[in-house]
């Protein structure tokens, strides 16, 4: 680990290990956390408002102090009576073990009174079944158990029994007869892949029975097949009933829980979440996020790099706020308002302090954001490297030590991703980021932007490489990472809490059956295969272990698509759509494994096509149900019966929390029986069946083309309607449908009539229903529309897009920006005309270079180093890390980049470029680029349905001929190095002779007044932007009071304030050409200091204090420094820290000894006169000092005093001065002084306003 310059600190990690958890429960008061001296006091942020008013509510609440230990730790442990008391708890995790007692699954959960409990279930024995080879006897039980344990060749008999059980295949209908099945019982679940195997491949040598490979039943993860067996679903309540259970001791004990008890499986009690059993325990969530120090251009390892910071914040579950909030710090950190800092010398013992706090706490749901692939690997490496062997035991199991593995997850909803999984017993795990990516389709995953998009506000990104700087700072600059890293503990709870996910995936683990891990962990098969098995087990049915065939190519016909009628519609057009149209298609027809009929079982049970079985459409047999029910139309019909009564429920609840619950059940329900149809198609999956799948969507086809048939017959002019309906659009369960009335309630009440009349041709439970109207709608192609969307008649809900391509990251913001307008002009505005009008102006823009930088702006992850095919973003970074290490994008890094113009032949991906070094050297963009590949299709998608060939003339005419390309810089090399920058006119842009200096050529210098007075409102107008901009990333980072340090690259106010700042800058040496020219001003002359102190003209002028760097380094010709007594002020350099700044300024202009060296001045002309020289040279060099604009946050951080002197001076004195200066210089210089007047009124507003205050002027 690299040495670190550390103080030591009476903080947690001088405490003898015994107290040090104690210690973290303590309130330490602001005086003692750093030195045992109070800090100075610092600027808040609004995120410390938040916190502030969080504690401040919490101790209102409950009326006493913030954290004690009573408040960290969990609820005291009532005394339990085994042999009176029952133990009812909500579980919350399951896991197998092996101990003396053999193997058992431990349940982990939370009982209603908050206390933690280890429940470990015995005697629980995993099995499988292989169907009992004809002629098999039960007297042959024993032989086969002992033939089987020969042929596995364990050490000891590894089976424990084997029975012979009456049951039916779930695949395929058999006319309902059972057959014997072998039944085997396992000593210990590690060998069931061992079994299954020797039946699978091999086959076993007993009296010629098992020849060759057998298929094996019912082969699941054996905790599966203990919460099947015992009724048990994810995240439910359990119940031991009293005299059923052990307690075990103290000393015994091998968790961390309150409670630890032993229970046979077949006495504990599960009990269905519906209900007073929907309920949820106050489950403790613990969010954290850590902050590590990187080295330069290099992203963090943790055998290198440090972890400086660990944010932290607990909340119960329901609860609106935490009642935990503290970070851990390495070196010094000033107080933060309303959370605990706990400073360390080391950082071992900082790690280990946080092992204690999470022992401590005892969360029972640990999340963040990219914990998973981040924050807890590099947690747990970095505590490895450091040698803090305590670290690991996250979990509560007091031996158990947790380790990040690797894993891929592969779905075809979801691709296939690589990542990292940490064992921690008994704690659940949600990582938002996962969440994000498997639930959401965003441009960014970054937690700014996902922050942005659903919390509608941004947080400050500080990039990795400033972090180590802030940390090498001072504990004021530490004090800021700790607001920043626990910000960015606090953004996932309040994620989790807007989204509901936590609730929403708890009732999906009750609704299929699944422990609430696997949620994250595996796809949606799994969920099917639990209701599949559970359903199964009532009725008696096994499940075959099937193996894929064909690997994965087979393919059946899909959803039925009419072909559009292409066209913008100003007419309602109504949707008709399919209530759950796949579960609703396998109930009606009964289609499922259990049905399955095969032409030999027709045949062999004399059954009657039509009256016994029917025949899809594609020609598979499904028996009728009044043979034999479906197991999967029963699985559908009670999960819509149990939707319908959540939906019921939700309407009628009136309490917040049990609404959310109930919604995140109905949503579960929904989620689950839609998924029913896919795992039969999945053609790798567990238990595919095409037969069900292909005859699902080939009955879906034939219901499509049904009702635009239907639908076209009955609505005619000839059956009296004013209109003929024509079905303009079909696809898979919906139809949109053009009545033809221009009033939109009557389209409405037609749509409606038409969906009860369709759906009385279908079989129940097949529904048509009328949900919506789009009005007007564009139709662009299959899969491709946009529209009003219109549920009532009296106002539209929204404008409703699908397959428009506005969203996709590999798009920059202008597409999205562009389509948005012009569909929100033709549809809302229903004004083509100026859509199209709209787009050509965007156009010219573009290709004049007036589009702002930040629209063109497109990003990527850099996720690997190497690609098959050249990348991009890949070869920006390689290019920016041959310019700059340092500050080239790491692995993990989004690298933007925009397209500029390239030499003739080169590659797309070669014409990369980091938008900020395209600023800063004025390349130019390659805007037909961004024409023909980013906005030309997506135009010509939305206008071709209504222009036709007419779309072509948006991309080419008037408004495409005019073109401007900027002159780049000498410092990017090519033929610009050889380029010789001459200095023109700022007049007529005559080229200046060599030598000749100034700003205007003779022929100009007649208007040097009006070229000067543009140049100044060009400046005002640069200087306000830049300000707003800047004072806009100070809001977003929740301080007005610091430097900006954000560099988010999805953000475009990113891009936005790093164009106005080089514009001011471009601006401010125009200016300065022009003042060196008008005033004749040397500026490596002489800088004065001009105070004015009241209304009389009292003037201090203070010479050689200050120098400043700007354009050149401002100094004083006087070599003696300033004296005050008592000290020595140098002559010093304004450096770009803001406190540099306020110290300057301040001591300037308020110290009392300056008095004694004034220079007075009388209003009089004379008075004025005879000081004339010495006055403007001051009062000038004075003004250039204010109008600085790095001084605009320094004026933050001097005094209102100081402010309120200056303003009021300046204010009431502007009038002398203009009188005086007319009179007493040329024009030039009176305009030079004016600007310096306005400049300074406008940085004193703009940082005065900082305090609340508004002056009108």
């Amino acid at each position: 680990m690299p040495a670190m310059p550390l103080r030591p600190s009476p903080s947690a990690d001088n405490l003898p290990p015994a107290k040090r958890a104690r210690h973290l429960n303590t309130h330490l008061p602001d005086s003692k956390l750093t030195r045992g001296e109070r800090p100075p006091q610092t600027q808040k942020t609004s995120f410390e408002d938040d916190l502030e008013k969080l504690t401040q509510e919490i101790r209102s609440h409950e009326g006493e102090s913030m954290e004690t230990d009573q408040k960290w730790a969990r609820p005291v442990l009532a005394k339990i009576n085994p042999n009176t008391d029952s133990i009812v708890f909500q579980q919350i995790d399951i896991d197998e073990s092996t101990d003396s007692r053999g193997p058992t699954l431990r349940l982990f959960g939370v009982t209603e009174a908050g206390n933690s409990i280890l429940c470990h279930v015995t005697n629980f024995m995993p099995y499988i079944y292989v169907p009992a080879p004809p002629g098999f006897q039960t007297h042959m039980l024993p032989a086969f158990k002992e033939a089987l344990d020969s042929h596995l060749a364990q050490s000891s008999a590894i089976v424990h029994a084997v029975q012979i059980a009456m049951k039916t295949n779930l695949y395929g209908y058999a006319g309902g007869s059972k057959n014997p099945f072998l039944k085997i019982i396992l000593k210990d679940p590690k060998y069931l892949p061992k079994v299954r195997g020797v039946f699978e491949r091999e086959g076993i040598n007993f009296n010629d029975m098992f020849p060759g490979p057998t298929t094996t039943f019912d082969n699941i993860a054996n905790e599966l097949r203990f919460m099947i067996d015992t009724k048990l679903v994810g995240m439910n309540w359990v119940e031991l009933p009293a005299g059923k259970y052990s307690l075990t001791s103290e000393d015994k004990k091998i968790g961390t829980c309150q409670i630890e008890c032993s229970i046979p499986w077949n006495h504990l009690i599960s009990h269905a979440p519906q209900g007073d059993w929907g309920k949820m325990a106050p489950l403790r969530v613990l969010s954290f996020d850590i902050e590590c120090a990187g080295r330069k251009g290099v992203f963090p390892e943790p055998n290198h790099d440090p972890v400086i910071q660990i944010a932290n914040v607990v909340t119960t579950f329901g609860e609106p706020r935490p009642f935990v909030r503290n970070i851990f710090t390495v070196d010094t950190c000033l107080p933060i308002s309303g959370a605990q800092v706990f400073d360390f010398q080391d950082q071992g013992k900082m790690l280990a302090s946080w092992t204690d706090f999470v022992r401590e706490v005892d969360p029972d749901v640990i999340i963040g954001y990219n914990i998973a692939n981040f924050d807890l690997p590099y947690l747990l490496d970095r505590a490895k490297h450091l040698k803090v062997h305590e670290f690991p035991k996250l979990g509560r199991i007091k031996t158990q030590r947790s380790e990040a593995r690797d894993t891929t997850f592969s779905s075809k909803a979801h691709g296939t991703r690589e990542s990292k999984q940490t064992n921690i017993e008994g704690r659940l795990q949600l990582d938002m980021l996962q969440v994000m990516h498997r639930d959401y389709k965003l441009r960014s995953y970054t937690l700014n932007s996902v922050c942005a998009h659903f919390l509608g506000e941004q947080k400050e990104d500080v990039h990795h490489s400033i972090i180590t700087d802030l940390q090498n700072g001072t504990a004021e600059t530490r004090r800021r990472l700790a607001v920043y890293c626990l910000k960015d503990a606090y953004l996932p709870q309040r994620l989790m809490d807007k989204l509901m996910c936590f609730v929403n995936y708890t009732e999906m683990a009750r609704v299929t059956g699944v422990p609430f891990n696997y949620l994250l962990a595996r796809g949606q098969q799994i969920k099917v295969i639990s209701q599949l098995f559970r359903k199964a087990a009532d009725e008696g049915l096994v499940v075959p272990s099937l193996k894929s065939e064909g690997g994965g190519d087979e393919q059946y016909e899909g959803a039925t698509v009419i072909e559009p009628t292409r066209g913008y519609y100003d007419v309602p057009i109504a949707t008709l759509d399919f209530a759950s149209l796949y579960p609703s298609i396998i109930m009606a027809h009964n289609l499922c494994y259990t049905t399955l009929l095969q032409n030999a079982t027709i045949q062999r049970l004399g059954l009657v096509k039509d009256k016994d079985y029917i025949q899809t459409p594609n020609g598979d047999y499904f028996v009728k149900s009044e043979h034999r029910k479906g197991l999967l139309p029963t699985i559908l019909e009670d999960l819509l019966s149990a939707r319908k009564k959540a939906k019921a429920d939700l309407k009628k609840e009136t309490d917040p929390f049990k609404k959310a619950v109930l919604d995140g059940r109905q949503l579960a329900l929904k989620i689950s029986a839609n998924s029913v149809y896919g795992f039969t198609g999945a053609t790798v999956g567990k238990l595919p069946c095409l037969a069900i799948s292909s005859s699902t969507t080939a009955y879906g086809r034939q219901m499509i083309e049904r009702t635009k048939e239907e639908v076209e017959k009955k609505y005619c002019v000839e059956n009296g309607y004013s209109h003929s309906a024509v079905v303009i659009y079909g696809d898979t369960d919906s139809v949109m449908v053009k009545f033809g009335p221009k009033d939109l309630a009557e389209c409405m009440r037609l749509g409606q009539e038409a969906a009860e009349y369709v759906s009385t041709k279908f079989v129940k439970p097949i529904k048509l229903e009328f949900e919506k109207c789009y009005y007007p709608y564009l139709l662009i192609s299959k899969k491709r529309y946009a529209g009003l969307y219109w549920t009532r008649a009296d106002k539209y809900d929204k404008m409703d897009s699908k397959g428009i391509e506005t969203v996709r990251r590999d798009n920059c913001r202008l597409v999205q920006n562009v389509i948005d307008t012009a569909l929100r002009k033709m549809l809302i505005d229903q004004d083509v005309e100026g859509a199209q009008q709209y787009t050509k102006n965007i156009i010219a823009d573009l290709l004049q270079n007036k589009v702002d930088m930040s629209q063109l702006v497109i990003t990527k992850a850099l996720v690997k180093a190497d690609y098959a095919a050249k990348q991009a973003h890949t070869e920006l970074a390689e290019k920016m890390r041959k310019r700059d290490p340092g500050s080239a994008p790491a692995l993990g890094d989004r690298v933007a980049y925009v397209i500029v113009k390239g030499a003739k032949g080169d590659k797309f991906y070669q014409c990369s470029e980091d938008p900020i070094y395209v600023l800063e050297n004025n390349l130019p963009i390659d805007t037909k680029y961004y024409l023909e590949n980013q906005l030309s299709k997506p135009l010509m998608r939305i206008f071709e349905p209504i222009l036709g060939e007419k779309a072509n003339l948006l991309l080419a005419g008037d408004h495409t001929r005019s073109i401007s390309v900027a002159a780049p810089s000498a410092s990017v090399g090519g033929l610009m190095r050889f380029a010789v920058k001459t200095e023109t006119c700022m007049g007529c842009k005559t080229p200046l002779k060599p030598g000749q200096k100034g700003a205007v050529c003779p022929n100009c210098a007649a208007r040097v007044g009006e070229l000067y007075q543009k140049q100044l409102t060009n400046m005002n107008e640069l200087e306000v932007r830049f300000a707003r901009l800047w004072t806009q990333c100070q809001r977003c980072q929740g301080s007005l009071h610091q430097d900006v340090l954000c560099s988010s690259k999805d953000c475009p106010i990113f891009y936005m304030r790093k164009k106005a700042q080089k514009d001011m800058q471009e601006a401010s040496s125009t200016l300065e050409r022009m003042y060196a020219w008008v005033c004749n001003y040397d500026y490596d002359g002489n800088f004065g200091v001009l105070v004015y102190r009241d209304q009389e003209c009292h003037f201090v002028i203070a010479h050689g204090l200050i120098e400043i760097k700007r354009t050149k380094k401002i100094q004083s010709e006087h070599s003696s420094a300033f004296q005050i007594p008592g000290r020595r002020v140098p002559r010093q350099t304004i450096h770009k820290q803001n406190h540099r700044y306020s110290l300057l300024i301040h001591e300037t202009i308020h110290h009392p000894t300056w008095s004694s060296a004034a220079v007075q001045a009388s209003p009089s002309q004379n008075s004025f006169q005879s000081n004339q020289s010495v006055l403007y040279d001051s009062a000038l060099s004075l003004y250039q000092l204010l109008a600085l604009p790095q001084l605009y946050s320094a004026f933050s951080y001097t005094s209102i005093t100081l402010s309120t002197t200056f303003f009021a001076a300046f204010n009431s004195s502007q009038a002398f001065f203009t009188d005086s200066l007319t009179r007493s210089f040329d024009l030039s210089a009176f305009t030079t002084l004016s600007h310096y007047f306005s400049t300074f009124h406008f940085h004193f507003y703009s940082s005065y306003s900082f305090y609340g205050y508004r002056q009108e002027n």
